[in-house]
């Protein structure tokens, strides 16, 4: 009891009990039964690995942190492929998650994934039906990997993976300190240096503010300012020592991974384990 108990508040990776976890009782035992078979045939078929957990809470805790401590613990998927999907969802909270293993991102992108969320999994929990929108969102899942998901063709403006002002708030200053020191080193470089810099950043400049905040300004900024900038600036030897300070002191920092989140002596029971498949963090959140 004191393990179910530690596992349904979601302070630790809980324990693999099958392809579905239901620890916060969010399904009916038909419903579980039917999708536990028909997770099973599918990975007989494909060899992919997909898995719905469910957990009453994450206490203030990140869901992206916890679903990918989960992902990487249970190592689902296959070694070779890391075709593993886990389908999370945190009931109190009122939160979920598709956390995609790297063999996969090229079918089931972020973008299919929230649509997922978005489309089919969403409006149901919110009329109270967690049996028919978790059943939806591994019948979406399944067929887009399949191929024979018909996703709905609504244009809608994508949300953010960062909900709350924090997450926002950290995400763009680590794309600040990080993606900024870079920049500020190739206006001061030389030109061939320099404008190689320029076009490598390009895409980091366009993709993640439009994660983070939902918004291309960023991109198109810089896609114009850099060239004016870089122009001006010249080779100014004041500008280049500072760049390479700056430079010396991220390489002397360096990045380290912490967090509360624990294994809590996790091992794969019931004559299912994951196939030490590898995740990076693909995927989309969504809360109703």
């Amino acid at each position: 009891m004191m393990v179910l108990s530690t596992v349904a508040r979601g302070q630790d990776v809980p324990y693999l009990s099958g392809r579905v976890n239901d620890y916060a009782g969010m399904l009916s035992s038909g419903v579980a039964r039917d999708l536990e078979e028909r997770l099973r045939a599918h990975e007989e078929q494909t060899s992919n690995q997909v898995v719905v957990l469910t957990v009453a809470t994450l206490e203030g805790n990140v869901i992206e942190d916890f679903s990918i401590r989960v992902a990487e613990a249970w190592k689902l998927g296959q070694r070779e492929k890391d075709n593993g999907v886990l389908f999370l969802i945190v009931r109190d909270d009122r939160k979920l998650r598709i956390e995609v293993g790297d063999g996969l991102e090229g079918v089931l992108t972020d973008a299919r994934c929230s649509q997922i969320i978005r489309h089919e999994v969403v409006p149901r929990f919110k009329n109270g039906d967690f049996d028919g929108g978790i059943n939806a969102g591994v019948n979406a899942i399944l067929g887009t990997i399949e191929g024979t998901y018909i996703a709905d063709e609504v244009e809608e403006t994508p949300e953010s993976g960062f909900e709350s002002f924090p997450e926002k708030f950290m995400a763009l200053g680590i794309f600040g300190f990080v993606v900024g020191t870079f920049t500020l080193i190739a206006l001061v470089q030389p030109k061939g240096v320099g404008w190689f810099l320029y076009v490598f950043l390009i895409p980091f400049w366009f993709t993640f503010p439009w994660a983070i905040l939902g918004t291309l300004i960023p991109g198109i900024v810089y896609l114009i300012g850099f060239p004016i900038l870089k122009v001006l600036l010249g080779s100014n030897p004041a500008v280049k020592r500072w760049a390479a300070t700056m430079a010396t002191s991220r390489r002397g920092g360096g990045w380290t991974s912490g967090g509360g989140w624990s294994s809590g002596g996790f091992s794969g029971g019931g004559g299912f384990s994951g196939g030490g498949g590898s995740f990076s963090g693909g995927g989309s959140s969504g809360s109703w």
